[in-house]
């Protein structure tokens, strides 16, 4: 052990345990067609939810084998109350160098400033469109200009830094790829598109809807000239790119050109299931032990075990399918997702 951390954990293949995904819960304030578009959903049950105290606790035995990164995610995180409570108690370890938070943006304006002041490194916003009649139809609320609102305060509030994540949809928004450019230009943030993924079932995917990689930059490149390649992004899922100006955006190709080679990352829900692979189908309950009063040793030893016969590489899997023809729908059946909310990407943190 060095500085609190044990000999580097590896999977199968060989990649570290790194990144730590942690949804603080499952609801969210918006019905997106691409993640939760159903009016009603069976939720966790609220006394399965972990606690704050909980949630630091598990990421300390994460830290213990080799975790420096979490993600605060949903459900959409802000809705929880005192989010920036749990970045505090997150942060009383050393080991965690950085900590971020992935929002909608509705609720973001009323609480980016504590959360600044909590110690959060970094936001990123989902922004689907810059057109409020398609959010509104994107979403089945009529949000905007709060998510507008939400944005502009990340500067106000001190952040040096932030992303913008936009799902790139044939048909929806493929119209609006320079105009999120230059809008992420104007508050001095980065755009991230991302390939639409056919997580869960509930979410209408089709290989039709989806915008590639080499779409993307084709329209780009048509618009603003060459396109340069960042250096490689490691273990990070947006390969980044240059415009001439020097204007830097990032594409998530997860659904054409799969990154599980480099996947550093697992995702534990808000009651406390951990998963090692977004596309999992099932995952290891840490809650119940954890409740029950298991040692330190007893928690470390279960997720080591954990990941080191991890093998998933759930999207390289899902591109397979396409030379069988299987690759048409959605990952599981709507009336499975129902039975167990758990298989829905808004429940394990996307």
């Amino acid at each position: 052990m060095v500085n609190g951390v044990h000999n580097a954990v590896t999977d199968l293949h060989g990649r570290p345990l790194k990144s730590l995904r942690l949804s603080v819960t499952d609801r969210c304030n918006l019905r997106c067609r691409y993640c939760m578009p159903e009016a009603d959903y069976v939720w966790l049950p609220r006394e399965d939810i972990l606690s704050f105290e909980e949630m630091a606790t598990l990421a300390g035995y994460f830290a213990d084998l080799g975790v420096n990164k979490i993600r605060l995610t949903g459900g959409e995180p802000l809705l929880r109350r005192d989010v920036s409570r749990l970045v505090r108690l997150l942060l009383h370890d050393k080991r965690i160098s950085e900590i971020a938070l992935t929002t909608n943006g509705v609720l973001l304006a009323d609480q980016a400033r504590e959360l600044y002041d909590a110690g959060l490194h970094r936001v990123t916003v989902s922004l689907d469109t810059l057109r409020p009649e398609r959010f509104r139809r994107l979403t089945a609320r009529d949000e905007f200009s709060r998510v507008i609102e939400g944005i502009e305060s990340v500067g106000k509030a001190g952040f040096a830094e932030l992303k913008l994540d936009t799902v790139a949809i044939r048909g929806f928004n493929d119209d609006e790829l320079v105009a999120l450019i230059e809008f992420a230009r104007h508050y001095q943030a980065e755009v991230r598109f991302i390939e639409y993924m056919d997580v869960g079932g509930a979410n209408e995917w089709a290989m039709d809807k989806v915008l590639s990689r080499e779409t993307i930059l084709e329209a780009l490149s048509r618009q603003y000239g060459a396109i340069t390649p960042m250096p490689e992004r490691g273990s990070a899922p947006a390969q980044r790119f240059l415009l001439p100006d020097g204007t830097s955006f990032g594409i998530i190709p997860s659904t054409t050109t799969p990154f599980c080679a480099q996947c550093d990352r697992s995702r534990v829900t808000a009651d406390g299931l951990w998963y090692l692979c977004l596309y999992a189908a099932s995952g290891t309950d840490l809650r119940k032990p954890l409740r029950m009063g298991a040692s330190p040793e007893y928690m470390r030893e279960m997720i080591r075990s954990g990941w080191t016969a991890r093998r998933d590489r759930g999207a390289e899997e899902r591109k397979a399918l396409e030379k069988t023809g299987l690759r048409a729908g959605g990952l599981i059946d709507i009336e499975r997702l129902r039975e167990d909310p758990h298989l829905e990407m808004h429940a394990r943190g996307g």
